[in-house]
């Protein structure tokens, strides 16, 4: 049997990394949701820092809780701390440790207090950094991508860097501002690329309010969507308030369950292949 011609463009790489500028091979098609089940928003709490803010993260129904050892975010905790906080999670609860430029030791260092949490570099790591740190891609990692604000944004070659970071489980996006993210500030969404082939996780800026408009600004252009909130659901920073992690989670899920109800309305009014001949 003769196979269909291969689409994928080939590439030369370095150490495991794509050349700057050169595609990767696309991805392979998601499977199809089951008819009326509603794709499901992963959802992470950033910044925690005690124990009644896990509680309540896991409570509203977060499927990862984020801890920040970068030293000089006001949301810092200690990679001890974090463990201690992790410790608490249920199963299936995915602890993320947010680092900021330190190097493969220390990186080393603090994961040995959580072997099972994901790591996030949030700096200006390379790919090659980010690997090191991930003892040699045997442990998951995040990259964020820093998107500058205003019209700058659509200047940002995200196609590029996410091919560039291809060892990443996922790109996180984040505003580009002082003090690597957790200002509260948005990138403006509609200037993203209309297609990117990886998993992308929304972040910066991110309410209630507006979460529902980024998922259904985003989830056509990536393989896969998450939304990371830290400053849209705190009291003050690094002390969360469990109503607005509710009504984040809430509006998460309604955002869900509309995509669903559009995805299948939009179905619906498809014609059947076939239909106008049967009735002539």
């Amino acid at each position: 049997m003769s196979q269909p011609p291969s689409t994928s463009t080939p590439y030369t790489s370095y150490q495991g990394f794509p050349e700057p500028g050169i595609s990767l091979p696309p991805a392979p098609p998601l499977p199809n949701l089951p008819e009326g089940a509603p794709p499901r928003t992963r959802i992470k709490i950033c910044g925690l820092t005690r124990e009644q803010d896990v509680e309540a993260a896991v409570a509203a129904g977060a499927d990862a809780v984020g801890f920040v050892l970068y030293p000089q975010s006001p949301r810092y905790v200690t990679p001890e701390r974090a463990a201690a906080l992790a410790a608490l999670l249920p199963p299936f609860v995915t602890p993320v440790l947010l680092f900021v430029n330190a190097d493969a030791a220390a990186v080393a260092a603090a994961t040995a207090h959580i072997p099972q949490a994901v790591l996030q570099f949030h700096g200006d790591e390379t790919p090659e950094q980010c690997l090191a740190a991930a003892d040699g891609g045997r442990r998951a990692f995040l990259r964020a991508a820093r998107i500058p604000l205003g019209a700058d944004a659509a200047a940002f070659d995200l196609v590029n860097y996410a091919a560039r970071y291809f060892r990443a489980q996922a790109i996180l996006l984040d505003a580009k501002v002082d003090g690597y993210g957790g200002s509260g500030q948005a990138f403006d969404w509609s200037l993203l690329p209309p297609s990117v082939s990886a998993h992308l996780v929304l972040s910066g800026g991110l309410t209630s309010a507006n979460v529902g408009d980024g998922i259904f600004q985003l989830r056509p252009r990536c393989r896969s969507l998450a939304v990371d909130v830290s400053s849209g659901v705190e009291a003050s920073h690094g002390i969360k308030d469990p109503d607005k992690i509710q009504r984040f989670v809430a509006a998460v899920r309604a955002a869900d369950r509309q995509h669903a109800d559009i995805s299948h309305d939009l179905l619906d009014d498809l014609p059947v292949p076939g239909d106008d001949d049967r009735l002539q």
